[in-house]
C-alpha cells in the first residue's frame, strides 16, 4: 500500500472509531488513488444511478462515506468504469493507474479480498475470451471440450478462494453467477460466428447438451441486472435469436437496420424488468446510429426506441445521437469541426481536404493505441496512395501533442489536433478512439464510422476508389 494510500486508510480507521465510544457499525467507505489522473472527479453508481461525483484532493486521492450502503455491486467511473463488491461497514481503498486501468486495479482495506477476486475474474475472462476465440471454427463438441477445461480451472480458483477466505453467501453467489455467464456468453459467440456460414449452420450436429443453459436464462431476475456478464451475454443471446429467425443477409449483418430493429422488437416482448430492457435497448440502438448509413432507418429506430423506452433522459440521450448521426452519414458534408496544425494555426476541417481521405483519431492517453494506429495508416497509405491518411489528436495539450508528433517522426502536414473537443465530440461522434472517417476529395462522407483495424476497410477503401 502506497503511502498517500497508507495515510486515507488510518483517517479512515480514526474517523469511523470516533473515539471508541459513537462507532457506528454502518459507517461504509470507499477510498483510494489515482495515479495519472485523465480528470478530477470519480464518480460512484448503483444499478446505473449516481450516488455522489467526488473531487480528488490534490494528492489524487479521494474518500467518500455511504449512507444507509446496501451489500451488492457498485461502478465508479474515472474515464473508465469497474465494479466493486461492498458490505456494510467495509472500509475498501482502492489504487489504479490509468495508463493499465484494470490491470494496476488492486484493492485493500476490509472488503479487499472479494474485489480483488473479482478484478482477477474480469482479467481472466478478457484473456479467456482471446483465446476461444481462435477456436470459433472448431466442431461444437470439439469447442464444447476447450470451453469445459477452461471454466473448470475458474471453478477451481473460486473453490479455493472459497475455502480459504470464507466469503458470504451473497458474495458466493455473485462470483458464481460472473462465472456462469462468462462461460455461457462464449458459447454464444461461437453461435454467432457460426451463423455466418450458413453451410456451417446446416452442417453442423450439437451435443444434446450443448444448449442446456438456455433453459434456465435469467431474463428478468435483479442480480446482476447492471453488470458486465449479464448484458453482455443477454444481447449476443437476442443476437442469436434474430439470426435463427431468418438467413436474410441483413438479419446476419448485426450492426444492420433489420438486425437490430428485430432484436429491440424481441427485447420488448421477451423482457418484463425494465432495467435491463432499458440498457439493452439503449445499448443497441446506440449501436446502429453509431454506423447508420439512412436516415430514413435512423428516424425508424428512433421512434422504436422511444417507444420501448420508459426513461426520459434514455430518450432524450437517444435522440440527441441520432441528431448528431444524422449529420454524418453518408452524402452529407463532413462537419466544419475547428483544428490546429503542427505551425499553431486554426484551420477548419472542410478546408484540409483535398483529396480522399481517412480521419482517424488518437490521443496521448494511450501509446500503444496511438502507436499502432499510426503503423496502421502508414500500412494503408502504402496500399492506398490515392487517400490522405490524416491524424487528428483529441487531447488539449497542443506543446505536448506536437512533442509527440516531431519526435515519433509522423508526418507535419498531416497531423492535427481538435481546438474545441466538446463541439468536436458533439459533432463528429467521438464515442471510440478507433473511429475513422471516409471522405472523397469534396469532403463529403463516404463512411462515417469505420475502422482502421477492421478486416473489411481495405474493401472499402477499393470501392470508394472505384466509384
Amino acid at each position: 500500500m502506497g503511502n498517500r494510500l497508507l495515510l486515507l486508510f488510518i483517517s479512515v480507521l480514526v474517523a469511523s472509531c470516533n473515539n471508541g465510544d459513537n462507532r457506528k457499525s454502518d459507517e461504509t467507505y470507499l477510498g483510494g488513488e489515482i495515479v495519472n489522473p485523465r480528470m478530477r472527479t470519480v464518480i460512484i453508481y448503483k444499478d446505473d444511478t449516481v450516488l455522489d461525483t467526488v473531487t480528488l484532493a490534490e494528492d489524487n486521492t479521494f474518500l467518500y462515506k455511504f449512507e444507509n450502503a446496501e451489500e451488492g455491486l457498485y461502478t465508479f467511473h474515472h474515464n473508465e468504469l469497474q465494479w466493486f463488491y461492498l458490505t456494510p461497514s467495509d472500509s475498501l481503498m482502492l489504487r489504479l493507474n490509468t495508463l493499465e486501468f484494470d490491470e494496476s486495479l488492486h484493492f485493500s482495506g476490509t472488503g479487499d479480498k472479494e474485489n480483488n477476486f473479482l478484478i482477477n475474474i474480469f482479467l481472466d475472462n478478457e484473456e479467456d475470451s482471446k483465446t476461444l476465440s481462435n477456436f470459433f471454427m472448431l466442431p461444437p463438441d470439439e469447442f464444447q471440450q476447450k470451453l469445459d477445461s477452461i471454466s473448470s480451472l475458474n471453478q477451481t480458483k473460486l473453490k479455493k478462494f472459497i475455502a480459504m477466505h470464507k466469503p458470504n453467501k451473497q458474495f458466493r453467489e455473485v462470483a458464481e453467477r460472473i462465472l456462469s455467464y462468462n462461460k455461457y456468453i462464449k458459447k454464444e459467440f461461437y453461435t454467432s460466428v457460426l451463423h455466418k456460414s450458413k453451410d456451417r449452420v446446416s452442417e453442423t450436429v450439437f451435443p444434446k447438451d450443448f444448449y442446456n443453459y438456455r433453459e434456465h436464462i435469467d431474463l428478468d431476475g435483479t442480480q446482476l441486472q447492471d453488470h458486465y456478464s449479464r448484458i453482455r451475454f443477454l444481447d449476443a443471446y437476442f443476437s442469436n435469436l434474430v439470426y435463427s429467425s431468418s438467413q436474410d443477409s441483413e438479419v446476419m449483418d448485426n450492426r444492420s437496420y433489420t438486425h437490430i430493429y428485430n432484436k429491440i422488437e424481441m427485447m420488448d416482448s421477451l423482457l418484463s424488468n425494465e432495467f435491463i430492457k432499458e440498457r439493452l435497448v439503449k445499448r443497441n440502438t446506440r449501436r446502429y446510429l453509431l454506423s447508420a448509413k439512412e436516415v430514413t432507418n435512423e428516424e425508424k429506430m428512433v421512434a422504436l426506441a422511444k417507444n420501448v423506452l420508459k426513461s426520459p433522459e434514455n430518450i432524450a440521450q437517444i435522440e440527441a445521437l441520432a441528431q448528431a448521426t444524422m449529420k454524418l452519414t453518408p452524402g452529407q458534408n463532413v462537419p466544419n469541426v475547428a483544428l490546429v496544425n503542427t505551425e499553431n494555426e486554426t484551420v477548419e476541417l472542410p478546408e484540409i481536404i483535398d483529396k480522399k481521405s481517412v480521419l482517424y483519431f488518437w490521443s496521448l492517453e494511450s501509446v500503444k493505441h496511438y502507436k499502432d494506429i499510426h503503423s496502421k495508416a502508414a500500412e494503408l497509405s502504402s496500399k492506398f496512395p490515392e487517400y490522405r491518411f490524416i491524424g487528428i489528436n483529441t487531447d488539449t495539450h497542443y506543446k505536448k501533442w506536437l512533442k509527440t508528433v516531431k519526435g515519433s517522426g509522423y508526418s507535419l502536414d498531416n497531423e492535427f489536433q481538435i481546438n474545441d473537443i466538446q463541439k468536436a465530440e458533439t459533432s463528429l461522434v467521438l464515442n471510440s478512439h478507433f473511429k475513422a472517417v471516409i471522405v472523397d476529395e469534396q469532403g463529403i462522407i463516404l463512411e462515417s464510422n469505420t475502422n482502421l483495424f477492421r478486416t473489411e476497410i481495405e474493401e472499402q477503401l477499393l470501392a470508394y476508389l472505384n466509384q
